[in-house]
């Protein structure tokens, strides 16, 4: 567009939902949002025991900036090989963005800032680099066994410990119905990444 505006109509639903986790107690949380007759929207959250399976989306993960203040969720992302782009505000963290296809939960959006989180997933998506070459047109599942617990000693509070996913690459398959491909981003984009339209493919194999 000329001016450089996305001014195409969103409807609140298109949006994926969400899976939370908590870095202090450790809790996988599937966020769900179901509308209501009034108009509104009622959240509700269920908690995802571990150990659990989910197809993960590191083809086209995002990372960039990330804003959690209550009720103004900001996100300004480039795909994972692109530069980082500018910091919009000090309100903004570091952070990364993908998605996660779960059985039971669907497909979910996946975010986090927390810089012991972000060298978990780091390790993780190393890992799925690593295999990637060898499983073209696949996608990594990961396999979440538990959390470990990671301390820290700051100046202010003194010893500070959080949680980190335990989790590993223990298989790879074609994409589950509902997981199709999405465009690497051209700019940096700051709002919610949309769900993807559903594509034909093959059953999900037994490992997952």
């Amino acid at each position: 567009m000329a001016i450089g505006l996305d001014l195409e109509e969103k409807k609140r639903g298109d949006f994926l939902p969400v899976l939370k986790f908590d870095a202090k107690a450790g809790d996988f949380i599937a966020v769900n949002r179901e509308p209501q007759s009034d108009g509104t929207w009622e959240k509700s959250e269920v908690e995802i025991a571990t150990p659990f399976k989910a197809v993960v989306d590191f083809h086209n993960m995002q990372k960039g900036w990330i804003s959690f203040k209550p009720g103004a969720v900001d996100f300004t992302m480039v795909h994972v090989e692109d530069k980082l782009p500018a910091q919009p505000t000090p309100d903004h963290k570091q952070g990364v963005r993908f998605r996660m296809f779960f059985k039971e939960h669907g497909l979910r959006e996946f975010s986090h800032t927390s810089k012991n989180v972000l060298r978990a997933i780091n390790a993780l998506h190393d890992e799925f680099i690593s295999g990637a070459s060898k499983n073209a047109g696949k996608l990594p599942v990961v396999e979440v066994s538990g959390t470990e617990t990671v301390k820290m000693q700051t100046k202010d509070q003194g010893e500070l410990r959080f949680k980190i996913p335990k989790w590993r690459v223990s298989a790879w398959i074609d994409p589950p119905e509902g997981m199709g491909g999405e465009e690497k981003p051209a700019a940096p984009a700051s709002k919610p990444m949309p769900a993807a339209k559903p594509a034909p493919a093959p059953a999900v194999d037994e490992e997952f």
